[in-house]
């Protein structure tokens, strides 16, 4: 609860229930960086350091048809450090009536987004302490829409819902929103016009209680959830009740819908618990599942991963999946820092995928991996994890080229390099680490828990294509040798000059005059390197990365001939030789590969791409240079003298 941790919106337009394509994610991205723009404020209070929130009652009292709220906040917190004042996030068009602790009054004052309370003696470090704030007003129209009254339906009904992301809380309550702290649990309260449905975090432990005209719903949430994941809304809503997991861990999805839209979305509804089924026999049991999982309708023109209830403008599969992924990573494991963002979008991206993976099947998962790797590649630069700067720069957090697409084809590229069995279990791991779970993590964190199952270090894997930017370009070239083999030259060049070389195991696929097939993975680490694999057919054409498995853009594979010999007029030179040897082409033929033998056949040098050589430290006697280009291998004899 003492890091900082970042939120995330999804505030998304999808347009069809059917298979969902990379443009969603970008929509996700562009409808969340739009939001932002309007929304976000990245400077933490420093005045709200001093304390962690343990726990908040909040009882609010709200008419969707009004734009006001009345409000008593209850807060239990512990002191960090000696205390002699207590500020909480609000804004100063929301007053406060009074403030006790202890059912003492205490002094206050509010300034443009603050309440500071003065506490009765100092508090020390360690100890608890719970404060009561009455107060109520006109949330700020700001242009935030943190707090939003509107109608929706013909005729008209009111309608009223928050979306506090992620510094939009203090609009509507006082809160601490520095998003640094977790609240351990929740009692939320909403007072409306018994005519009205309200809808928060969490389950209602008894039924709501009419009194007069008004009614009273009580929600409890007792995981640890952030001050921007609270939310609450109040309509004429119709509930909509499905339920979800696998006995004896079932758990209720509770859908509150508008009543003039509830039988046309029905349909989509359904695939809810479908989801939720997969995303469950992937990673882990819903985290939540002693509470609920379920949809609120509102106006916004997207959606929004309230912690167990998603705020929703439509219910296309995508936008499901999306918010539905949201549950595990982002609002159970939420990203550390700005810099991280990624665990959060660029998880909720791929997660969602695997939907059209396992329901639309192999060729639908290619169009939508191929698709993301198109807008990767649009620019030549990017990193997926960002820098301080960058961390202050709402377009750059919520790049949907970076943080979305290249952080869920990341994950796929993790996904082929570890295999299947082995990348889930890792993401497994990463989930049930106490340490992190219903915490925080960065990028460190889920590597770490990646190279635990896979054996292996993946700090190079991180170093290319995490913190470093750009992707590979390939210029594969195969050549049918005897015997059944085929030689094949792997020549890369880089988008960006921050990353020397992107090592990554490098699909290919052959094929042959009689309709044979074969698919081949090259685990290539160098420019130049030469791999000799066992195909039992003559190759006449090959491609590359056939299930789009690697970013990478114009990356070609050619089929060279089978014979080839060296132009005449290629020479080693001088020879014999004292110190330097170099070879000359008169076509100016790339070098892939030379490797040089002592008269016994003993190997004693390799190297790639270079054509001159520095042999000074061989004794004098007879050698052998064996030259590798992309057409072919040719042997020299020469004496150092």
């Amino acid at each position: 609860m003492k890091k900082i941790i970042c939120t995330l919106l999804i505030l998304v337009r999808f347009s069809s229930f059917s298979q969902e394509t990379h443009q969603n994610n970008f929509g996700i991205a562009e409808t969340e960086k739009i939001s932002a723009a309007k929304t976000m404020n990245l400077a933490v209070n420093p005045n709200t350091l001093n304390y962690d929130v343990t726990y908040h009652k909040l009882e609010f009292t709200v008419d969707p048809a009004v734009y006001f709220i009345t409000g008593k906040v209850t807060t239990t917190y512990t002191a960090i450090s000696n205390m002699t004042s207590l500020t909480f996030d609000l804004s100063n068009t929301l007053i406060v009536s009074s403030v006790k602790i202890n059912n003492s009054a205490l002094v206050f004052s509010q300034n443009t987004n603050e309440l500071v309370i003065t506490l009765p003696t100092t508090q020390t470090a360690g100890t608890q302490a719970t404060v009561e704030i009455i107060y109520a007003g006109a949330p700020p129209q700001n242009g935030f829409f943190a707090f939003t009254s509107s109608t929706h339906g013909t005729p008209p009904t009111p309608v009223m819902y928050t979306l506090s992301e992620p510094f939009g809380g203090r609009d509507w309550w006082p809160c601490k929103q520095d998003l640094n702290d977790k609240i351990d649990a929740i009692d939320v309260y909403i007072t409306a016009p018994s005519q009205y449905v309200s809808v928060s975090n969490g389950i209602e432990p008894e039924a709501p209680i009419v009194i007069g005209g008004n009614k009273t719903t009580h929600f409890h949430h007792g995981y640890p959830i952030p001050a921007y994941l609270i939310a609450i809304a109040v309509t004429n809503y119709s509930v909509y009740n499905q339920t979800a997991g696998t006995a004896p861990n079932t758990f209720p999805i509770i859908n509150y819908i508008y009543p003039e839209t509830l039988a046309s979305v029905e349909t989509q509804l359904a695939q809810t618990p479908l989801i939720m089924d997969l995303f469950e026999s992937l990673f882990e049991i819903y985290p939540f599942h002693n509470e609920k999982y379920g949809h609120a309708q509102f106006g916004w023109g997207g959606g929004m991963e309230h912690t167990t209830v998603s705020f929703m403008q439509n219910f296309s599969r995508g936008l499901i999946a999306h918010e539905m992924a949201h549950q595990w990573f982002g609002d159970k494991i939420t990203c550390g820092t700005w810099k991280d963002i990624w665990l959060n979008e660029g998880f909720a991206t791929y997660v969602a995928a695997l939907v059209i993976e396992n329901f639309d099947g192999a060729s639908a998962f290619i169009t939508e991996k191929g698709s993301m790797i198109n807008n990767i590649t649009s620019s030549p630069n990017g990193a997926v994890y960002l820098t301080d700067t960058q961390a202050l720069d709402v377009n750059r957090i919520f790049s949907g080229r970076l943080t979305y697409n290249k952080g869920a084809m990341v994950l796929n590229m993790l996904r082929f390099k570890m295999g299947d069995a082995l990348f889930f279990q890792g993401v497994k791991n990463y989930l049930a680490d106490t340490n992190l779970a219903y915490k925080y993590a960065i990028t460190s964190n889920l590597q770490s828990h990646l190279e635990a199952i896979y054996g292996s270090s993946l700090t190079e894997f991180f170093s290319d294509w995490i913190y470093n930017q750009g992707y590979p370009i390939y210029n594969i070239t195969a050549q049918n040798l005897t015997g059944g083999q085929v030689k094949f030259v792997v020549n890369q060049t880089q988008s960006n000059a921050s990353v020397s070389y992107f090592e990554m195991p490098v699909p290919v696929r052959v094929f042959g005059a009689g309709g044979e097939e074969m698919d081949l993975v090259l685990n290539n680490t160098a420019n130049g390197q030469i791999f000799i694999e066992n195909v039992p057919f003559a190759i006449t054409s090959l491609t590359f990365d056939p299930e789009k498995n690697i970013i990478s853009k114009n990356s070609v594979v050619t089929l060279g001939g089978n014979d080839f010999e060296f132009d005449t007029s290629v020479m080693l030179y001088p020879n014999p030789v004292s110190n330097v040897v170099s070879i000359d082409f008169s076509n100016n033929e790339f070098v892939a590969n030379a490797t040089f033998f002592n008269s016994i056949g003993q190997k004693i040098k390799e190297t790639t791409t270079q054509k001159t050589w520095d042999v000074s430290s061989f004794e004098s006697g007879i050698y052998f240079i064996r030259v590798a280009t992309l057409e072919g291998t040719k042997q020299f004899k020469f004496i150092k003298k």
